[in-house]
C-alpha cells in the first residue's frame, strides 16, 4: 500500500484543529454545566435574582452567541450597546470554532473514504502516525498555556481578549450599565478553561495510546511480510512467521 506525507500532515492538521475545537464546544453547547456554578458560586445573592431569572438571562445570552437568535438579549438584566457590541464579537468566534469542528470532521471522513477508496495510508514519520504527532503538538502547547495561566489567571485573560478583541476595550464591562456581567465571573471562565484544557488532555493520551497500539501492530505485520519474503512465500516451510 502506498503512503503519503502530505496526506500525513494533512490528518495530523485536521485531528489537532477537531480536537481543539471539539473541547472548546464542550462548554459552550453544555448548559448544565454553567447552571452547576450558580449555586456554588452565590450568584443569586450576588445579584439578587432568582436561579430562574439567572439561567434564562444565560441562556438568550447562549442563544446570541451560537447563532439561534438575531438579536441580543440577557432576560430581565439591561445591557448597553457597547456591550451588546461585544457579545456580537463573542458569537463570531464561537460560530467560528462550531464551523471549525463541522469542517475538520466532515474532511476527515472524506479522507478516510479516499484512503480506502485509493489504498493509500499517512506516511509515519518516526514511526508515529498523525494522531500522535497531532495529539503531541496540541498537548504540548496547551500545557504550556495552561501552565502560564495557572501562574497568573488573570494576565491571561487580558491576554487573551487583547489576541482575540484587536483594538476593543469593550469586553471590560461596568456592572451599572451592563449587570450581565454579574452572572457571568471569572471565576467560571476559569473553570471553562480548566475543562477545555483537561478535555483536550484526555483526547491526548487517547491518540497517543492508540497510535502506540497501532505501532506495535505495523511493527509485527512489517517482521511476518519480511519473514514471508525471506521463505519465498512458502509459509509451510518457515516457523519464523507461525505459518500465517
Amino acid at each position: 500500500m502506498k503512503t503519503s506525507k502530505p496526506l500525513s500532515l494533512l490528518l495530523s492538521l485536521l485531528t489537532a484543529l477537531l480536537v481543539l475545537s471539539a473541547s472548546v464546544a464542550v462548554p459552550l453547547l453544555c448548559r448544565p454545566f454553567y447552571y452547576a456554578h450558580i449555586g456554588p458560586m452565590g450568584l443569586a445573592e450576588y445579584t439578587g435574582l432568582t436561579v430562574e431569572q439567572i439561567r434564562q438571562a444565560f441562556d438568550q445570552v447562549m442563544d446570541f452567541c451560537l447563532g439561534l437568535r438575531p438579536d441580543f438579549a440577557a432576560g430581565v438584566l439591561w445591557f448597553s450597546q457597547s456591550g451588546a457590541d461585544h457579545f456580537a464579537d463573542v458569537r463570531k468566534l464561537f460560530l467560528l470554532d462550531l464551523w471549525v469542528l463541522g469542517l475538520s470532521l466532515v474532511l476527515l471522513v472524506c479522507a478516510f473514504v479516499y484512503c480506502r477508496g485509493k489504498h493509500v495510508r499517512p506516511y509515519c514519520f518516526r514511526s508515529r502516525g498523525p494522531g500522535f504527532w497531532a495529539a503531541a503538538g496540541l498537548g504540548a502547547a496547551f500545557l504550556t498555556v495552561g501552565g502560564l495561566a495557572t501562574l497568573d489567571f488573570d494576565r491571561a485573560f487580558v491576554i487573551f481578549h487583547a489576541l482575540f478583541f484587536p483594538g476593543k476595550d469593550n469586553w471590560i464591562f461596568d456592572w451599572r450599565t451592563d449587570p450581565v456581567i454579574l452572572i457571568l465571573p471569572e471565576e467560571f471562565f476559569r473553570n471553562c478553561a480548566i475543562l477545555i484544557l483537561a478535555l483536550m488532555l484526555v483526547w491526548c493520551v487517547i491518540l497517543i495510546a492508540a497510535d502506540l497500539w497501532a505501532g506495535k501492530r505495523r511493527k509485527k505485520q512489517a517482521q511476518i511480510a519480511a519473514v514471508a519474503a525471506a521463505c519465498g512465500g512458502d509459509c509451510s516451510q518457515c516457523s519464523g512467521c507461525g505459518g500465517t
